[in-house]
């Protein structure tokens, strides 16, 4: 029998990044390509590029120039870039950077083995083409479900017709015939599920419509289905992601579909928690609060995309809302949730942004409490209307108010973990440091973006237990917990 080829995955990004790399390499294992976590164990590297903003562009060709390297001196002989800025830049990203051996888009993620197999064996495939992936789909979202089928959807896909019978074991489906290949790759307990993809807002900073489509959602069969399979696999906590996870359902029929399916998720046999991202303060509604605020096992969670919230700024950037109104929201959701996390993120420097703006932001910053703040200061993105803009400020006037409000995120996001000392938690325990160290996140933390809990005495805990636990101490944004009792967690 001939050995097996063997590929590793570079995952640079955000979580649904994540996501669409366990469905390339459930794809490859279901092919017979053997996973390795070490890119210098494999013949080849698959980078996951990010296309967002300049500094993940510039992570993505380092990861690519560093897996490139490999060929000197290990066992790889190709390196094939995917993702957002493979689908973004396609031949353009080929050109500029002969070391990529491939360059794939997002429509040859179905078939990626194949593609693989004739780059490895010398043969050439061509660099992808890109094109305005909202095109794709009709612009009447309730149209957009019949026509979903022909057009490349990472994270929706359905088993393909080729699939083997007898998948390797933990390889999805485990049920339903419309769950994609996936393969996980960690052991973490806990894992993202593509709730919708693309997205309809025209933000003017914000090219990634323009690359990864317009809304679709996925149906909630799908999400259910992947979600139980996950906790088959010992996962405690999921996390629902998607460009913009208000809008799911309009596309369905029913803009409050996210309101019925969150207590279907929570009832899953082994789901201990339920969190849903990248919220849009302009679509939140009353409904969809009660049910994050009071449903057992939907963690009271509010990503909000705030990004300014300067009126003027706020318009140019295509967006509605203003300070009052965002923190009226926030008041209303900690009416029913006093305990509930909440988090944004920022630009500041954009074009024809004021001091009186900076201003109004950090008076909102000042009066919002929230949880975690990401701070980015403004560039030009390709394709999109703010790059036309003409009032553009001065680098040095950008990289001033990016350090000053950056500073103050950090001031206030500490003093908010400090008024979190003396509450009682819900800890998912997530990773353990020798003996006695453990580290975990509560409701209001996500993964990578929002802090952790350090126990102060660790002993006795498991990886993927939850545990009642209360505040001590901070460390930043940090919270230090003590476990409430021996029988508390389980």
């Amino acid at each position: 029998m001939p050995e097996r080829r063997t590929v590793a995955l570079v995952t640079l990004g955000c979580a649904r990044n994540e996501v669409d790399s366990e469905e390339l390499a459930g794809r490859l294992e279901a092919d017979g390509w053997q996973l390795v976590e070490d890119a210098a164990d494999a013949d080849v590297a698959v980078v996951n590029t990010c296309g967002f903003v300049d500094a993940a562009k510039k992570d993505s060709v380092d990861a690519l120039l560093e897996a490139n390297d490999l060929k000197d001196h290990g066992k790889t002989q190709a390196v094939v870039a995917v993702g957002c800025m493979a689908e973004r830049y396609g031949k353009e990203l080929a050109d500029a950077l002969p070391e990529a051996d491939g360059v794939l888009g997002f429509d040859d993620y179905t078939d990626i083995s194949s593609r693989l197999n004739t780059i490895l064996s010398g043969g050439n495939v061509e660099a992808h083409a890109p094109r305005d992936r909202r095109k794709l789909l009709p612009l009447s979202p309730a149209e957009r479900q019949s026509g979903a089928e022909a057009v490349a959807l990472p994270g929706h896909a359905q088993v393909p017709e080729n699939a083997p019978a007898d998948l390797p074991e933990g390889l999805a489906p485990a049920s339903g015939p419309r769950a994609p290949l996936r393969r996980r790759m960690g052991s973490s307990p806990v894992a993202s599920v593509k709730l919708a993809s693309g997205c309809d807002r025209r933000c003017s900073f914000c090219a990634i419509p323009s690359f990864r489509g317009s809304f679709i959602s996925r149906r909630p069969s799908d999400v259910l289905n992947e979600t139980r399979w996950l906790a088959e696999q010992g996962v405690k906590e999921i996390m629902l992601v998607s460009e913009n996870n208000t809008s799911y359902g309009k596309d369905l029929g029913d803009i409050r579909l996210l309101e019925s399916l969150l207590p279907e998720l929570a009832e899953v046999d082994g789901i201990e928690r339920v969190r849903v991202s990248y919220l849009q303060p302009a679509e939140m509604r009353p409904g969809l609060i009660d049910v994050l605020t009071s449903t057992p096992k939907i963690a009271p969670y509010f990503d909000l995309s705030f990004q300014h919230s300067a009126p003027g700024v706020l318009r140019a950037m295509r967006r509605f809302g203003d300070t009052d109104r965002f923190l009226e929201l926030l008041d209303q959701i900690r009416a029913k949730a006093p305990q509930a996390g909440a988090r944004s993120n920022f630009i500041v420097g954009f074009p024809g942004e004021t001091e009186e703006d900076v201003a109004e932001l950090e008076r909102f910053l000042n009066g919002a409490r929230l949880d975690a703040i990401g701070v980015f200061g403004y560039s030009d993105e390709d394709g999109t209307e703010a790059a036309t803009y003409e009032n553009k400020l001065d680098e040095d006037v950008v990289a001033e108010r990016l350090a000053r409000i950056s500073r103050l995120a950090e001031e206030l996001t500490a003093q908010r973990a400090d008024e979190r000392v003396g509450e009682t938690l819900n800890v998912l325990v997530e990773s353990l440091d020798g003996e006695d160290g453990a580290f975990g996140r509560a409701a209001h933390q996500a993964p990578e973006t929002d802090g952790q809990v350090v126990f102060a005495d660790g002993a006795g805990l498991t990886v993927g237990r939850m545990v009642e636990a209360k505040v001590v101490g901070t460390l930043g944004v940090d919270l230090v917990v003590e476990q409430v009792s021996e029988e508390a967690g389980r």
